[in-house]
């Protein structure tokens, strides 16, 4: 590769690209990547970690509640967002820096500024102190994630946040609308209504979770309900307006209008290609605005590549991770593979949280024919000792035909934890009986998923029969 400044160039230092960067640059190629912005992306940056921490923080109010039924008396117990806040983005910054360390020590060179293509093989850097250098490069590999998106058909939309302003909101509001169904929207609303926001979460569409099992979005809903998060559906902005006091009036159709000090919008997720060049490159999007690519994370561009949601095949962090991996290893130790993206467990990390893997049960049904479900609610034994009215909710799919699970989704606490273990299963194609062939583990919420018997067999289809 003589002739090039650099072996590989990667535009953008997450989770997918700096993976690609270290493990090539331990291959003995000549790497850089450039980041615009801070190391480690939107999962640790301005994602699924920070927002884990405030996951965290915000559940605390529930476990207060359980402890009361569990004997304990909690006296004068409050909030402080500012010190949250400060301890939140100091752990960030060590995160960060780890990155940096191990991009360092994998011998990489971190460029920090803003790059994009000159032509195929030639990039521009703007960098953060102003300059401008021009940089060649025998591969690239584009991991710029995604970036929220907001409606332009909306008034007063400049007055709205999204996901990535309410990680630095300088005081806790009293009042908050979350507009979105999806998994970002349902997190923080019930991220904010723990910390004690009273919040209100719009979405036009019927149900919450759109792609999760109905049985799921509809328990989810519930739960949420049943701990006082006010949840409106079939409904949408109209219009937003900002009084002299600061207050915000949602206007959401049929007359009803919402007062808040905070509206966050959560209805979307773009790939971050804008300022890349990519024409300038040849490199073609997709009819979604994604970066176009093959199995391999190959552009139609031979020695472009691209990894993690500025593709938009599945905006995960471990899924980056692994496509970058699987870039690596085929590009630079001559081990060709690709990433299997089916059977890949995912949370949402709601109160309830949400685990699940696999199929459906409506795309086992069209996909497979024939299924069978095994599905239970149920009080925990921590719930039902104090008198608490939280659920689970467990639920198989298994393929009539061959008696595969090919499909496991868990509402209730821990449920992250045991999906992870779960999709093992899943992934290998253990039959239900060979879940069933498993000791229970008891006392444990998640013995029912080895314990699961009587198939189940809804109440219409039931009354039908």
């Amino acid at each position: 590769m003589a002739g090039y400044d650099y072996d590989l160039f990667v535009i953008g230092a997450g989770s997918g690209g700096v993976r690609a960067a270290r493990l090539a640059a331990m291959s003995g190629a000549r790497v850089a990547v450039a980041e615009e912005y801070r190391v480690g992306g939107t999962c640790v940056i301005r994602g699924c970690v920070p927002k884990k921490f405030m996951v965290y923080a915000s559940e605390f109010t529930h476990a207060f509640e359980e402890a009361r039924g569990f004997g304990w008396e909690i006296e004068g117990a409050k909030f402080d967002w500012r010190r949250f806040l400060m301890a939140k983005d100091a752990e960030i910054s060590r995160l960060s820096g780890i990155y940096t360390s191990n991009l360092e020590k994998a011998g990489v060179d971190l460029l920090l500024g803003t790059a994009r293509f000159v032509d195929d093989h030639t990039l521009e850097l703007k960098e953060k102190s102003g300059g401008k250098r021009t940089i060649t490069a025998a591969k690239v590999l584009i991991a710029t994630g995604g970036r929220p998106t907001l409606p332009t058909d909306v008034p007063g939309i400049e007055h709205v946040i999204t996901s990535e302003e309410a990680f630095h909101l300088p005081e806790l509001p009293k009042r908050m609308v979350i507009v979105g169904g999806g998994y970002i929207a349902v997190e923080f609303a019930c991220i904010f209504h723990g910390l004690g926001v009273d919040v209100t979460l719009i979405y036009r569409g019927p149900n919450i979770l759109r792609g999760f099992d109905e049985d799921v979005r509809a328990h989810l809903a519930d739960e949420l309900k049943s701990r006082g998060l006010k949840v409106m559906v079939s409904c949408q902005h109209e219009s937003i307006e900002k009084r002299e006091d600061g207050v915000l009036v949602s206007h959401v159709g049929e007359g009803h209008t919402l007062e808040s000090e905070v509206v966050m919008f959560a209805t979307g997720r773009a790939p971050h290609v804008k300022g890349l060049g990519l024409e300038a490159a040849g490199v073609k999007l997709n009819d979604k605005g994604a970066v176009a690519v093959d199995a391999f994370s190959r552009t139609n561009v031979e020695h472009i590549w691209a990894v993690g949601d500025v593709t938009d095949r599945m905006a995960l962090t471990p899924v980056a991770i692994r496509e970058a991996q699987a870039f690596a290893e085929t590009e630079f130790y001559g081990r060709p593979m690709s990433f299997d993206h089916a059977d890949v467990p995912t949370a949402v990390f709601s109160q309830p949280p949400v685990g699940t893997v696999g199929l459906t049960e409506a795309q086992a049904r069209h996909k497979l024919g024939p299924v069978d479900v095994y599905l239970t609610r149920f009080r925990p034994m921590k719930t039902t000792f104090y008198g608490g009215r939280d659920r689970f909710l467990m639920k198989l799919i298994v393929c009539r035909e061959n008696g595969k699970v090919v499909g496991c989704h868990i509402v209730g606490p821990d449920s992250a934890e045991m999906i992870q273990l779960a999709a093992i299963a899943v992934k290998a194609g253990l039959t239900k009986a060979q879940w069933d062939a498993t000791c229970a583990l008891h006392p444990s919420a998640a013995e029912e998923l080895v314990t699961l018997r009587e198939k189940y067999v809804p109440m219409e289809l039931a009354a039908a029969q």
